[in-house]
């Protein structure tokens, strides 16, 4: 019960100001209804009381009384009374996630089979697979990076566009990774819903990592190399740079499940202008006793009895 009178309040307090006018309304009546009112300056109130016929019978209760009611029950309704707080539409959203794709001949290294690009291809298979129903976009960079998806809850589009990424076809080569993290969390900034970044990389060169920016997102990165080579390829000071968590890949799922368990836990969605904390409006739960006290005025004598 405390917790309720701790919650509640009003949505359009303001409306309560509709409260001062329905008073002096009802005291106005009341006044002007009282009969012996102008008799009490003349005639002294124990010998008035004699003379009046009919004042034990009078009611206590008139229909301004219940008129009053009435109308602070419409103006509680008109404030919007609330106490539970409407659920986000995105609480129980899967968070959206970029992935970040390198397409550079170093990909095609051949040491994790069949290729470093091909075994970053399956890894992202397994992931939309544990991932199913989450939006997830994709942007792919050699020299220069490129928006391929959107976040989309397609996941067989994400596979078949990544299938179709080659070095070949980038305009570019080189290495601009620092470009891909600001498209991809450009892109996830401008949907507001919050998300992570995911790298798929197997080097970083020198250059980037001194480029790289930490975005506001959660970003991680999966290393597409073999565990005997040594940790010169610059992921882990890009991770660094990044903010970022660095995960092997491993020739099980453990890898995809540290993954997912990131992703899931994304950046929460921003709110726009205005927004902010939703809350369940009760007011109509008044609606039925404002019927019926308006349900008395159709009552034969109800306003001259």
């Amino acid at each position: 019960m405390s917790t309720f009178f701790a919650a509640l309040h009003f949505i359009r307090p303001w409306w309560l100001l509709l409260l001062l006018p329905a008073l002096a309304l009802w005291w106005a009546e009341r006044r002007s209804a009282d009969s012996t009112h102008r008799w009490q300056k003349v005639i002294d109130p124990e010998l008035l009381k004699h003379l009046v016929t009919g004042g034990e019978a009078r009611r206590r209760i008139r229909p301004g009384d219940v008129a009053l009611l009435g109308w602070i029950l419409g103006t509680v309704a008109l404030a919007g009374p609330t106490w539970r707080e409407v659920p986000s539409p995105f609480a129980a959203a899967a968070r959206p996630a970029m992935i970040i794709l390198k397409v550079t001949p170093s990909m095609l290294t051949t040491d994790l089979a069949p290729t470093r690009l091909d075994r970053a291809r399956q890894k992202l298979d397994d992931l939309l697979k544990s991932r199913a129903g989450a939006p997830t976009g994709l942007v792919a960079y050699a020299g220069s990076a490129h928006l391929v998806l959107p976040p989309t809850v397609d996941g067989d589009v994400v596979l078949t566009m990544a299938g179709a990424l080659s070095p070949g076809i980038m305009p570019r080569e080189g290495d601009a990774l620092a470009d891909a993290v600001t498209l991809a969390a450009s892109v996830l900034a401008d949907a507001g819903l919050g998300g992570s970044i995911l790298i798929l990389a197997d080097t970083v060169a020198p250059d980037q990592i001194a480029a790289l920016a930490k975005p506001a997102i959660p970003v991680t990165i999966l290393g597409l190399t073999p565990p005997e080579l040594p940790a010169d390829s610059g992921l882990a000071d890009a991770a660094r740079g990044l903010g970022a968590t660095l995960i092997p890949t491993r020739v099980d799922d453990t890898d995809i499940e540290a993954i997912t368990r990131r992703l899931a836990a994304g950046a929460a969605p921003t709110l726009g202008q205005g927004e902010g904390q939703r809350w369940e409006e009760a007011g109509y739960w008044l609606m039925p006793l404002i019927t019926l006290i308006v349900l008395l005025w159709f009552r034969r004598g109800w306003v001259l009895a």
